[in-house]
């Protein structure tokens, strides 16, 4: 079977991008157990070294492989009633990502999720700014309708939700293994439903589904490291860290 999957592999990448590859499946694990907001700097990272519709296509089996040693290590923190809010208008999203990416370039694309993941932090620091009885749209219904949508969109365009959950989950104010556990079962089931979605659009094909195996052990190394560190970084430093990470993705997906 190793020699099956050994044939397969893609002999027409560089030496720099297995390296790229390599480095982007360590910080794949590192996000989905340790430090959300990561992940999205791996969005622009792989669409500058390999052609943009590939990018995606290696990048979701990655994303989903991480996501079984998310839950694994954080099943039990989930809160599935945010998760139930956010799904029905996410699977939307997926479907109005699916029908545009038809239409759509990547150029076009990537200043609108910065946009987006911007606006939401806005929004979140004005929360913070307020108290609760003053600003309500968290709690309100139709808050998580917006951010599943956006979710959802974003992730079947490219890969980058991962801002706009962040954003979700700070504007409830989970603590931070709740947060983790909460995002894992989400991304576990968006990511998995997209993959035959994928592949009827010719991004995921059995060259990049080949490679994405062979990074499945550094996945893993990225996801046990991921875990220490969330053992260590205090709370308020936690939710810091991850709105300065999304803050810059988002900036980073505004420029040319």
């Amino acid at each position: 079977m190793l020699s099956d999957i050994i044939n397969l592999l893609p002999h027409n990448y560089s030496p720099t991008q297995w390296l790229i590859l390599c480095l982007c499946a360590v910080f794949v694990g590192i996000n989905k157990t340790g430090i959300p907001g990561i992940g999205i700097m791996v969005v622009p990272l792989l669409a500058s070294f390999f052609p943009a519709r590939i990018s995606t296509g290696l990048l979701l089996p990655l994303l989903a492989m991480g996501d079984l040693f998310a839950v694994k290590f954080y099943h039990r923190h989930a809160k599935w009633n945010h998760i139930l809010k956010l799904l029905p208008a996410a699977l939307v999203g997926i479907a109005a990502g699916s029908l545009a990416i038809r239409n759509i370039s990547d150029v076009k694309l990537a200043p609108v999720i910065g946009i987006i993941v911007l606006a939401m932090l806005i929004l979140n620091y004005l929360r913070q700014r307020k108290s609760q009885s003053d600003l309500q749209v968290p709690a309100h219904w139709l808050f998580a309708v917006v951010m599943g949508f956006f979710a959802g969109l974003t992730t079947q365009l490219a890969n980058a939700a991962g801002p706009v959950m962040i954003v979700y989950l700070l504007a409830t104010r989970l603590p931070k293994y709740e947060f983790i556990g909460t995002s894992a079962w989400f991304f576990l089931i968006i990511n998995w439903l997209k993959i035959p979605v994928f592949a009827s659009e010719g991004r995921i094909t059995l060259e990049t589904v080949s490679a994405d195996i062979v990074m499945l052990p550094l996945i893993a190394v990225g996801a046990f490291a991921g875990a220490l560190i969330l053992k260590k970084i205090p709370a308020k430093w936690f939710e810091l860290v991850v709105q300065i990470l999304a803050a810059a993705a988002a900036i980073k997906l505004l420029l040319p």
